[in-house]
C-alpha cells in the first residue's frame, strides 16, 4: 500500500465523510490509521478554523473549510510525502490564501515534503522552492519557484502580468515553440 510508505493523496473532489460531523471525521480516520487523539490535535494546529467547527457536519462547510478537512485527515497517515492535487480549485481568493499559507507551515515546521499540482500558478510558485510548467502532460520548463516567477515567458502566458490579455494570443504562444 502506497500510503503505508508515506505518501498521501489528497484528491481534487475534497473526499471526506459529509455526514459526520470535523470531529468524527478526524476520529473516524485516526482510527483507522491507529493514531491517538493526540495525533488529531495536529489538523486543528494547521487549520484552527475547523477546530470552532468540530461540531459542524463536513458537509455543511464551506469549500475551503472542506479542502482544510481533507488535508487534514491526510495528515494523519504521517506521510513523509504529501501530494496536492488542485487545493485551491473553486476556492474564493481569500481562503486560497489561507490555505496556501497553511500549507507553507506544514513544509516549514514539519519538513513535509509538499508536491503541489495546480492550475493557479501565482500562488503555487509564492509558496514552492522549486517548479514544473507541465504542457500537454510534458515538463517543457523546471526550476527554482523564483526563477520560474521572474521569466518573461511564464510572467506572461501563466502569471498574467503583462500587457497581453488572458487566452487570446495562445496561438502566439504556439507560434512561438520556444519550450516545445
Amino acid at each position: 500500500n502506497i500510503s503505508r510508505r508515506g505518501i498521501v493523496y489528497v484528491v481534487e473532489g475534497r473526499r471526506i465523510f459529509k455526514e459526520l460531523t470535523v470531529e468524527e471525521n478526524i476520529e473516524a480516520v485516526a482510527f483507522a490509521w491507529r493514531r491517538s487523539s493526540r495525533d488529531a490535535d495536529i489538523v486543528y494546529k494547521y487549520f484552527p478554523r475547523l477546530k470552532a467547527k468540530r461540531k459542524v457536519r463536513a458537509g455543511y462547510l464551506s469549500g475551503g473549510e472542506q479542502q482544510m478537512l481533507a488535508i487534514g485527515l491526510a495528515l494523519l497517515a504521517k506521510p513523509k510525502l504529501l501530494l496536492l492535487d488542485e487545493p485551491s480549485l473553486g476556492l474564493a481568493p481569500k481562503i486560497v490564501a489561507e490555505l496556501y499559507q497553511n500549507i507553507r507551515e506544514l513544509y516549514e515546521e514539519e519538513k513535509l515534503t509538499i508536491l503541489l499540482a495546480e492550475q493557479n500558478a501565482r500562488k503555487a510558485l509564492e509558496i514552492a522552492d522549486y517548479g514544473y510548467i507541465l504542457e500537454n502532460g510534458r515538463i517543457v520548463l523546471e526550476g527554482p519557484a523564483e526563477k520560474l516567477r521572474e521569466d518573461k515567458d511564464v510572467k506572461e502566458f501563466y502569471l498574467g502580468v503583462t500587457g497581453r490579455k488572458g487566452y487570446r494570443n495562445v496561438k502566439w504562444y504556439r507560434r512561438k515553440k520556444r519550450w516545445v
